[in-house]
C-alpha cells in the first residue's frame, strides 16, 4: 500500500431551528438553532490540533454555519461544493412524522411506490456518486493532510453504505449519523483503507423530524 495518508471527514451539520417540525430538505432559510451553533463549536474544538488543510460545505445555510468555527480554528476559508447538498425530496415543507404527517394522506401514496430507488426523491445511487466525487475533490485538495466536508445526514449515510458495499435502501431510524457527527474516510493515496465514526457532540435520535 503506497501513497500519503489523507483523511476526509464528513461532518453532519448541527441542530436546526425548525419549530414547525417539517422536512425542510433544500428549502432556504433553515438556520442552526442555538444548540446547533454550540455543536459546531464543539466539533471545531474536537478537531483543534488535527492537520486540517481544507474545509468545504454544502451551499445550504445550516451547513455553511456549521463550517464557520472550523474554518476559523484553522484560519481557512470555507469553500462550497454543491455535491454536498441535502438530497432532493418531494415531501419538502411537509410533516412526515408517524401519526400526524403527510404519509397518512392517500394523495402522497403514489410517491412511495419504490422505496429502493427511492421514488419520492433523488435516487440513492446518484447521491452516492456525487458524494464520492466531493470526497475525492476534498482528498485532492488536502493530500497528506485532513479535510472537513460539511453535509447532511442522508447523503453522508448513503455514501457510507455505498463504500461499505451495503444496500443503499435502509431504515432511516437506524442511521448512524448523529448531529455534528464525523464520518471519516481514511485514504492511502487514492485508495480508501478505513472508515471511522465519532460523535463529538454526543448521540442524537435519527427519528427526530427536522433535526
Amino acid at each position: 500500500m503506497t501513497g500519503e495518508k489523507t483523511v476526509v471527514h464528513f461532518l453532519r451539520h448541527g441542530e436546526v431551528h425548525n419549530p414547525e417540525g417539517v422536512l425542510y430538505g433544500r428549502l432556504p432559510g433553515y438556520r442552526l438553532s442555538d444548540r446547533g451553533e454550540q455543536q459546531a463549536k464543539v466539533v471545531a474544538e474536537f478537531l483543534a490540533g488535527r492537520d486540517v488543510a481544507h474545509v468545504v460545505a454544502s451551499p445550504l445555510q445550516r451547513a455553511q454555519q456549521t463550517a464557520v468555527p472550523i474554518g476559523a480554528t484553522f484560519q481557512l476559508d470555507v469553500a462550497t461544493d454543491a455535491r454536498l447538498i441535502e438530497a432532493d425530496n418531494r415531501f419538502e415543507g411537509l410533516k412526515v412524522s408517524v401519526g400526524d404527517g403527510a404519509l397518512r394522506s392517500p394523495k402522497h401514496w403514489p410517491k412511495l411506490w419504490n422505496p429502493l430507488r427511492p421514488s419520492w426523491g433523488e435516487p440513492y445511487l446518484e447521491i452516492a456518486h456525487r458524494m464520492l466525487g466531493a470526497a475525492h475533490r476534498a482528498r485532492s485538495a488536502a493530500v497528506g493532510h485532513e479535510a472537513v466536508c460539511v453535509s447532511h445526514q442522508l447523503p453522508i449515510w448513503t455514501l457510507r453504505r455505498f463504500l461499505e458495499g451495503k444496500p443503499m435502501w435502509h431504515d432511516p431510524r437506524r442511521r448512524q449519523c448523529s448531529l455534528a457527527s464525523l464520518t471519516s474516510l481514511v485514504f492511502r493515496g487514492e485508495e480508501l483503507v478505513r472508515i471511522a465514526y465519532v460523535e463529538p457532540a454526543g448521540e442524537t435520535d435519527p427519528k427526530v423530524t427536522g433535526a
